[in-house]
């Protein structure tokens, strides 16, 4: 754990909780495990604080609990780790792969899993019901069987996974309004052991009792009582998954997310129906893949000729060319396992994302040193280790231009310098210097300065925010009349009365600043795709060693 990692997460923590759960969060994270009386006498927030702060943490988990060290009867210990903070950076990505793959309605599925952390299966399906039929015109609304088949399938494809049983509540804070008891549904179990072999249930849909359609909210401040009243009726309705909790199954987007960025990268090495190959031998092992696995399971071309789509109308002789295109290609994203069923062949999935973080690398160095450097770069990868003449002569550039070029790389740490000494005394004339490239470290530093990318790009947004606040906190003021009044049906007249309360410069301002925060919101996106590379090539890394 990096100091800009904790920055970057304190910003997140800080931007989605609040200020409180953002000093809670750091101080897990800077300073580990630690019990509740710990954490309040060394961050100085009151007891009543500190526990809902806990409890926001472990209800989206990004903070899990467990007995404390001296053994059983000693107070709970709570503790959070960066990996499970910095998934609220790919919140985006989530919703709108859901949105992709299941409709609207995946999306405010998602949407509204991540944003409350942990739901029942049936508050969510009346809850997406009735965003969904706010959204709708009049006399049409969503009806709960609808929703209801969208959450089966993500629970199906493993998108949603149920949250673990409860493993005693013991010293755990006390919960917020939309949990039940103390311990539920926080768990001290994070989402990655959350498999079927260890929780059989963990993707057993229960049967929900849910008749209806969504209902429109009332939009007049007289129906509050109204409200809460029906509030209360539906929290005393029981539907059959009491106590039963779902969460978003992050690991398995973040396998979805590196099955498209191979799939893309054959498409644009090669061509569309090599990505279809790839795309369907990809589908084919989702089940019997292990998630930290080097390679999928081998599959015969009969198997894959047989799961093509029609669609794609590939003849058997065609099929079998572009299979030994794609092994004999030199990015290895396919190899060949064995002769039996047509041949054997695989995904190498570990060989895949090395190439990937590669590409990331020497893109980086082009950007920011040029396409001369980016050869040179280039040159490391593939020779390992060269003199400084060597680099000259194979990447055809002067003298001078090349050793600028290598001692600025050298200085940014993205190339290194191994000496290889003739005699013990390490003599300067009787000592080689070879200049080479460590791909899985010069990762590790990109991914670093990645981070503080995104959090840079996080303050200026925020700073921009806060600059221009008494103006924002204008529009959505008028931009909330003028949406009453045309409910209401107002004259045109009156509509555009209220619209010129915002002056032409005031609008130029505005204009402005959202297409600015626009365009920080973009570049946070696509750092994070960046992050998403460089991250799943180092623990495809860790765990092949």
């Amino acid at each position: 754990m990096t100091t800009q990692e904790v920055r970057l997460c304190g910003l997140l923590l800080r931007e989605h909780f609040g200020d409180v759960v953002e000093k809670v969060g750091t101080h897990l994270l800077r300073n580990g495990a630690q019990n509740l009386r710990t954490i309040i006498h060394e961050t100085g927030i009151s007891l009543d604080l500190v526990k809902k702060s806990l409890c926001v943490l472990v209800q989206h988990g990004t903070c899990v609990f467990s007995s404390g060290r001296k053994g059983p009867g000693s107070p709970m210990e709570y503790r959070t780790g960066c990996d499970r903070i910095l998934r609220i950076l790919r919140y985006p990505r989530y919703i709108y792969t859901a949105k992709t793959l299941y409709g609207d309605t995946g999306e405010l599925i998602i949407e509204e899993l991540l944003q409350r952390g942990e739901m029942t299966m049936s508050t969510t399906v009346k809850t997406v019901a009735d965003r969904l039929t706010q959204n709708m015109e009049e006399g049409r609304s969503m009806d709960y069987s609808e929703v209801s088949s969208a959450f089966s399938k993500l629970v199906e494809t493993h998108f949603l996974q149920r949250c673990p049983p409860q493993a005693g509540a013991g010293a755990t804070p006390a919960a917020p309004a939309t949990a039940d008891t103390p311990g539920t549904p926080a768990t001290p179990v994070s989402t990655t052991q959350l498999t079927p072999e260890r929780f059989p249930d963990c993707y057993k849909v229960p049967h929900v009792t849910l008749i209806g359609r969504g209902k429109r909210q009332l939009s007049s401040e007289d129906g509050e009582d109204q409200r809460n009243a029906k509030r209360a009726k539906m929290d005393s309705e029981t539907h059959g998954d009491e106590g039963i909790y779902w969460q978003v199954n992050f690991e398995r987007f973040h396998l979805h997310f590196r099955d498209q960025a191979i799939i893309a990268a054959v498409a644009n090495k090669l061509d569309q129906t090599s990505s279809e190959i790839v795309r369907t031998m990809l589908r084919m092992s989702e089940v019997t893949t292990s998630p930290t696995a080097t390679c999928t399971k081998p599959l015969s071309a009969n198997e894959i000729f047989r799961s093509l789509p029609a669609s794609y109308n590939i003849p058997r002789p065609i099929l079998d060319q572009y299979l030994t295109l794609l092994v004999d290609d030199p990015m290895e994203f396919v190899g060949k396992a064995g002769e039996s069923g047509g041949g054997m062949y695989v995904v190498n999935l570990h060989r895949a994302l090395a190439n990937l973080a590669r590409a990331t690398l020497e893109s980086v160095v082009q950007e920011r040193f040029g396409s001369r450097s980016a050869r040179i770069f280039r040159l490391l990868l593939r020779k390992r280790h060269l003199e400084q003449k060597q680099v000259e002569d194979f990447a055809m550039i002067p003298a001078k231009e090349a050793k600028d070029m290598l001692y600025t790389l050298l200085s940014q740490n993205l190339v290194q310098l191994q000496e290889v000494p003739k005699t013990p005394d390490y003599a300067p004339s009787r000592t080689f210097y070879l200049y080479t490239v460590n791909q899985l470290p010069t990762a590790r530093m990109l991914l670093q300065n990645c981070y503080k990318t995104v959090a840079n790009l996080i303050e200026r947004r925020l700073f921009e925010t806060k600059e221009s606040k008494r103006l924002l906190e204008k529009s959505q003021r008028i931009e909330a009349i003028l949406a009453s009044l045309q409910a209401s049906g107002a004259e045109p007249e009156q509509l555009t009365e209220v619209e010129e309360m915002i002056t032409a410069p005031e609008k130029q301002q505005l204009d402005a600043l959202r297409l600015h925060i626009n365009k920080l919101d973009s570049a946070e996106n696509q750092v994070d795709e960046t992050i998403f590379l460089i991250e799943s090539y180092v623990n495809s890394t860790a765990t092949s060693s």
